[in-house]
């Protein structure tokens, strides 16, 4: 059998974990590797410097395993993870990582716009959530609103138990689903129970398809 490089080797590794998980690997310095998962793009490149606050450097600097919340104004998007320094004859050498999305933070409601203030609406009642005009619209059974927050920041912030971002302009409760229909080569159709019809694109359509196991 032909040697594997480093880089084949790990990429062989980030199959044994979850579709939500990310992978890193460090130098001291710089990253080395990394496999972005499908929730989580921090958009990491290899020879891209550590930056400080981050999980990387805090491993690195500590000498030890690492494991908290980083907020979004490190690298955009909010996100939980564990750093685990290496070291080789002695020496410390870098760290890998493993980076999870960002789970709900104790809320259980979207407050949307009205036409004369806000009104919360339970997460159990939106149906889904589309970017539309560069506005999200949060809907449910009986009433729309807009929100300020863009869908990317609600992909980490709401429960991703039921949740799923199925297309780059909508995310699904799948409590609301009613039927999936195929479409073209690899898509789908989501009815909801309010009447409308949602896509899911190719791009995401394998893990939404791992997600519902079907």
């Amino acid at each position: 059998m032909q040697r594997l490089t480093t880089s084949s080797l790990l990429d062989v590794i980030g199959e044994l974990f979850s579709d939500e998980i990310s992978i890193a690997v460090t130098s001291t310095t710089e990253y080395i590797y990394y496999r972005p998962s499908v929730r989580v793009d921090l958009k990491i490149r290899p020879g891209d410097s550590i930056k400080e606050g981050t999980l990387a450097n805090k491993a690195i600097v500590t000498e030890q395993k690492v494991s908290e919340f980083i907020p979004r104004d490190v690298y955009g998007v909010p996100y939980h993870g564990m750093a685990v320094p290496f070291h080789y004859q002695g020496k410390l050498e870098g760290c890998v990582m493993a980076i999870y999305p960002a789970l709900t933070e104790g809320k259980s409601v979207i407050t949307v716009k009205t036409s004369d203030g806000w009104k919360p609406l339970p997460f159990n009642d939106v149906v889904y959530l589309e970017v539309k005009e560069r506005k999200t619209r949060v809907v449910t059974n009986t009433f729309t609103g807009v929100h300020r927050k863009a869908l990317q920041e609600f992909e980490y912030m709401l429960p991703k138990a039921y949740f799923i971002r199925c297309h780059r302009s909508y995310i699904a409760n799948v409590n609301h689903i009613v039927h999936i229909y195929p479409d073209t080569h690899s898509t789908f159709i989501l009815e909801m129970d309010n009447g409308d019809q949602l896509p899911v694109s190719q791009s995401y359509s394998s893990y939404f398809r791992k997600l519902l196991g079907f």
